[in-house]
């Protein structure tokens, strides 16, 4: 049975790769797409030749023929000391300034690219009172969707545990808050584990309207952890069948960060489980 969605990686699983050899392995395992993490080694978007660089990495990808979605959760890019920060939620205006200034370049750089989609999440709250931290939210969001609109690429926002937005019924709430076309949904499989009490494959029915990205890994209740196929408890057939079922036509991109130093390993039995769990529900 056919699929209208493809498979791809996370770069920042390929974070001891240069870009071009990293995409080259993902091209030649057989993946389809490509989870591009923007980071200082991987596409820097504080790079002085940064329009050149887009047009390069734009026309490699084209050869390679992998699709591309633009992921902004790169670890230490904005604050070298603090992990992920600063963020839409921040104490601090200019910090959130330069959340939101880095999200629009983002949506730039997609679309020179050709990358449809920008994810983007919460982040951790900080101390603060709720009514304040769900305004800085729906001000960010809204301010980023209202510029995706006018860039024409989507926003897919990401729940994760642990982030001020963790669960679908959280996204759901934000959504309701910032009217705009352009706020869809990056649907974490593994995460559906932690945070839902339907099954994965539940959640997909569910969401299918808003959904514009997809990540994917194992995972094992009640740890947030990323981890390779066949370490945790998920089951991929139902999950995979799902997306077909509901014609799903964008990228399920693996996330296993912490296996970079695996990478071409990984990358390959990541791809042998998803088509065998694919074959079983065909």
């Amino acid at each position: 049975m056919s699929r209208s969605f493809r498979y791809g990686y996370n770069t920042n699983g390929f974070a001891h790769h240069r870009l071009d050899d990293a995409l080259r392995v993902m091209a030649d395992l057989g993946y389809e797409g490509c989870a591009l993490t923007l980071d200082h080694a991987h596409l820097d978007p504080f790079s002085g030749d940064l329009a050149t660089e887009v047009g390069r990495v734009a026309r490699l990808t084209q050869t390679l023929r992998l699709s591309l979605v633009v992921e902004t959760g790169a670890r230490f890019l904005l604050d070298p000391r603090r992990k992920h920060e600063p963020t839409l939620l921040t104490g601090d205006a200019d910090g959130r300034r330069r959340r939101h200034e880095f999200l629009e370049r983002a949506l730039v750089i997609a679309r020179d690219l050709g990358a449809g989609v920008v994810s983007l999440w919460s982040g951790v709250p900080p101390t603060a009172a709720p009514d304040v931290l769900r305004q800085r939210l729906v001000e960010g969001v809204e301010a980023i969707a209202r510029r995706a609109e006018t860039i024409g690429v989507a926003l897919g926002f990401e729940p994760e545990p642990g982030m001020l937005v963790e669960s679908v019924g959280d996204f759901l709430d934000l959504r309701a808050a910032v009217d705009s076309p352009a706020l869809g949904l990056t649907l974490d499989l593994g995460h559906c584990l932690l945070t839902e009490v339907d099954a994965p494959e539940k959640v997909v029915h569910r969401v299918a309207p808003m959904l514009v990205n997809v990540h994917a890994e194992d995972m094992r209740r009640p740890i947030h952890e990323h981890l390779a196929f066949g370490l945790g408890e998920m089951r991929y057939g139902p999950i995979l069948a799902a997306l077909r079922d509901v014609e799903y036509g964008g990228l399920v991109g693996v996330e296993l960060s912490r296996d970079s130093h695996r990478a071409p390993e990984v990358a390959r039995a990541a791809l042998a489980h998803l088509t065998a769990a694919e074959r079983e529900t065909a």
